[in-house]
């Protein structure tokens, strides 16, 4: 099954940050990557229901702040189950602020940050994706990188069993569980908290 090959593809996992006005705001994303040395070019794809994807679009700038083995799930929880629309996400966790005047997270969760000036944008359906010319960063640790493999065997709390609750029958999100109660789950369906598509979802 196309789906579970995917799943196969291992990457790393990061908080992307923006500024918009007076206003911080970030979220997990998993997709950061290096496309080009000379000169240092990166870019980052981010879902367009995300509050920080909109604001990037608006500013044109970002960080991202590199999630590492050390991390726990509170950061992942902070910034990919809630959204900054109803919460300030940067109330209560240490950060700074990069050259550019955008926070990047400073507690031991992240190894090292990037600034990125948005050169391209790119539509990609659920995503956008933004190619940035890199112009600030800086390494705050050595510990190793977080992968999405990583995540999952052993960061990710498994879902705690339910007492005295009948099995529920419909989708279950395989990124953070929230479960969708349906026979048929809709094609373009989005988890409402952690902002995954249908692909990510299984039966239950």
């Amino acid at each position: 099954m196309i789906d579970m090959a995917m799943r196969k593809l291992s990457y790393g996992l990061f908080v992307c940050t923006a500024k918009e006005g007076d206003r911080d705001n970030g979220c997990i994303i998993n997709t950061a990557l290096q496309v080009a040395s000379a000169p240092n070019t990166i870019a980052i794809a981010l879902n367009k229901t995300d509050f920080t994807h909109d604001m990037i679009l608006h500013t044109g700038e970002f960080n991202v702040s590199i999630l590492s083995e050390a991390s726990t799930f509170d950061i992942y929880q902070r910034f990919g189950y809630q959204s900054g629309r109803d919460t300030d996400k940067m109330t209560g966790i240490e950060f700074r602020r990069a050259e550019n005047g955008i926070t990047y997270i400073t507690t031991p969760d992240v190894n090292a940050y990037l600034s990125g000036k948005v050169r391209q944008t790119v539509d990609l359906g659920s995503h956008t994706l933004f190619i940035a010319d890199v112009t600030g960063g800086e390494v705050l640790n050595d510990t190793a990188s977080a992968t999405y493999a990583y995540y999952f065997a052993h960061i990710k709390p498994a879902p705690a069993p339910k007492k005295d609750d009948a099995p529920k029958k419909g989708w279950i999100c395989t990124i953070c569980g929230y479960i969708y109660e349906g026979e048929v789950l809709p094609p373009d369906f989005i988890c409402p908290i952690c902002k995954h598509p249908a692909s990510d979802f299984r039966k239950l």
